[in-house]
């Protein structure tokens, strides 16, 4: 090879090498920001889809994410990162604006979800293999403190957990029937207040929009557990007593999940188990008010943005409808069949429209929640949860 054939050779190689190190090509504009991105979760290809909810359009793919079969996801306050947390017991860090993966740690067996701090310093993973909760640093993905779910020597499923103020967490133990909360103003040295018989399995949890009410579901027993985290004295009160397995007439098919019920005005909406009916509960006394026939046994009850309206998910084999609840006349004003298999709903921060993942037709759909008219529909593999990072500002989400 003569000189300049060499010098030319080196000279291509360099721009190749250039080339494969330049940043990857971003998801998002340099010149805009992430308020209006969102996510969808790809079950069974363990990958998500970016979301544009002011085009209503997908931006990219984002693919390596292990099982997202029960997959839930928290933002960082700025919205540009979100924390996936897989069934695998992963716990993978996503750049909305490149489409990279920026860590990923294997933190558990079986894992069911998680939350962030206040301060949007510390994500938390509620465990059900080997089960307890694990701190990490948000910005590294290192790990913080690990504190295990045992009482009197045996472990114990962790569900229900919440984010609450001052970089505070609150969750519950399924198989020991205590709700504990954890003080991370020293994420080092979690400080633990734990309360004792709370009633039988606890399967899941929310926290009211404010942060003041956590009410946990039992499915050992009716009723609901309460606690007042505002009360000087905080303590547990059972609420609801035959709300749960002991009143229902018909079999359950699925376990509601708390975080889809819905607190709109003086009342919370909520899936009667076992039953085709919305309860009606006010949020002064926690007595029920009233009960609103439905399609089917409710799996979400959401209520949109400024609780005008509730809408409705069902399980099989009603899975293909979702209903709408007009608050006021507590009246349904609308039926719709969105496509096969509807498993998640999701509003737009100030409610003009709800995003609807449809599994067996493997679609999203956007619907006008005024005129109730689809607006656009986007392509999803098997699409289950839906996640704007406009809950980044929200307390619970």
């Amino acid at each position: 090879m003569s000189r300049r054939a060499a010098v030319a050779a080196l000279l291509s190689a360099a721009a190749l090498l250039g080339a494969c190190a330049s940043p990857p090509k971003l998801l998002v504009e340099p010149s805009r920001g992430n308020g209006d991105l969102g996510l969808v979760i790809e079950r069974e290809s363990g990958s998500i889809g970016v979301l544009d909810t002011t085009a209503r359009t997908r931006l990219g793919t984002i693919e390596g994410l292990g099982d997202l079969s029960h997959a839930s996801v928290v933002f960082s306050r700025d919205g540009a990162l979100a924390y996936v947390f897989g069934r695998d017991g992963a716990l993978t860090k996503v750049n909305l604006r490149t489409g990279q993966v920026e860590g990923r740690v294997m933190q558990a067996g079986n894992s069911i979800g998680g939350a962030i701090s206040t301060d949007g310093t510390l994500v938390v993973a509620q465990n059900y293999q080997p089960g307890g909760v694990k701190v990490f640093d948000a910005r590294t993905l290192k790990q913080l403190a690990d504190i295990p779910a045992v009482v009197d020597g045996k472990p114990s499923r962790v569900v229900g957990l919440a984010d609450i103020p001052r970089n505070r967490f609150i969750f519950s133990l399924f198989d020991a029937g205590q709700i504990w909360i954890a003080d991370l103003a020293d994420p080092t040295n979690p400080a633990l207040t734990k309360y004792a018989g709370i009633g039988k399995q606890p399967y899941d949890a929310l926290i009211s929009p404010d942060g003041r009410t956590y009410i946990a579901g039992l499915f050992g027993e009716d009723g609901l557990a309460k606690i007042d985290l505002w009360a000087r004295e905080p303590k547990v009160e059972r609420i609801l007593p035959g709300y749960g397995k002991g009143q229902q007439p018909l079999p359950v098919f699925k376990m509601p999940h708390l975080r889809g019920w819905s607190i709109a005005g003086k009342h919370a909406y909520l899936p009667a188990i076992g039953r085709h009916e919305v309860l009606v509960v006010d949020t002064d006394t926690w007595q029920e008010v009233g009960r609103i026939p439905v399609a089917g046994q409710p799996v979400f009850v959401m209520a949109r943005p400024d609780g005008r309206q509730v809408w409705v998910n069902f399980a099989v084999p009603d899975y293909d409808t979702v209903q709408v609840i007009d608050t006021q006349t507590r009246q349904i004003v609308h039926s719709l069949k969105p496509g096969k298999a509807v498993l998640h709903m999701e509003f737009t921060p100030r409610g003009d429209a709800v995003w609807i993942s449809t599994r067996d037709d493997h679609k999203v759909s956007v619907i006008d929640t005024q005129s109730f008219q689809t607006l656009a529909t986007l392509p999803a593999k098997s699409p289950s949860g839906i996640f704007f990072t406009s809950r980044a500002a929200r307390t619970g989400f």
